[in-house]
């Protein structure tokens, strides 16, 4: 038998609620993350990702027609995809930032992207080093728009 306390109530009866309190306490933090985590998902897929997405796949074709220039592959056969889909994207610029569609800089510097697109279209690099000057081009337009614009 366990040792009476002092009232004369045996020591296993009496039990602390610190380990209830400790348990609710790990409980409620543990809802508070997954209910936190759940907003935020919730406010980003409300978000518009359309502009975010755009400029990614531009970025990407852009790192590719480097990377062409890199290894030594600048034909036309290598460069021209790349270049007709930033021609093709250019098209999307003003619908992907409707905020910005009034601005006549933002216009101006969209214009001047597709301006550089056809010019590379219509005249594919054939060599090196005419391909890094129509990466100089295209990357001029899309610099003074992010210059202005990309906060």
């Amino acid at each position: 038998m366990s040792n009476p306390d002092p009232a004369g109530k045996p020591a296993t009866s009496r039990s602390s609620n610190a380990g209830r309190y400790l348990f609710l306490l790990i409980l409620g933090l543990v809802v508070g993350m997954v209910a936190t985590v759940m907003a935020m998902r919730a406010l980003d897929a409300r978000k518009d990702h359309f502009p975010d997405s755009l400029m990614e796949v531009q970025g990407w074709h852009m790192g590719q027609l480097k990377a062409a220039m890199e290894q030594n592959r600048c034909g036309a056969t290598d460069v021209l995809p790349h270049l007709q889909t930033l021609r093709m994207l250019g098209n999307d610029l003003e619908p992907a930032f409707p905020g910005l569609r009034d601005d006549e800089r933002f216009r101006t510097a969209a214009s001047g992207m597709r301006a550089a697109a056809d010019k590379a279209i219509g005249a594919p690099p054939l060599s090196c080093e005419s391909l890094a000057s129509t990466l100089k081009s295209l990357g001029d337009s899309c610099k003074a728009c992010h210059r202005d614009f990309r906060g």
